[in-house]
């Protein structure tokens, strides 16, 4: 599968994401709607993009994007339980978990 111009929102099959530092089923990822970040908007972003390149999938400025997400926390006033590498690396086995 080529990354893209895809969306692993757009057809999320099996796939997996990253939840509270555990890798879960797409399916499984449950959100109850009184949790905070529902009722308050209390969350922080990034779009990151990850291309196919001939030498293999390969994200855009990841260590950069990871970084503001980390900034945008502080800002917040969110703990974050991961570093920059933690956040780093498990972007990088997201985009091979989910090929």
């Amino acid at each position: 599968m080529a990354l893209s111009n895809r969306s692993i929102y757009a057809d999320p099959g099996n796939r997996k994401i990253w939840h509270n530092g555990k890798w879960i089923n797409w399916d499984d990822a449950k959100l109850h709607v009184l949790s905070h970040v529902v009722s308050y908007g209390s969350a922080v972003f990034e779009g990151i993009r990850c291309y196919e390149t001939k030498q293999g999938p390969a994200i855009f400025r990841l260590r950069e994007h990871m970084q503001r997400l980390i900034n945008s926390a502080k800002i917040y006033r969110m703990e974050l339980p991961f570093s920059l590498d933690q956040f780093s690396n498990t972007a990088c086995e997201l985009v091979r978990l989910n090929n």
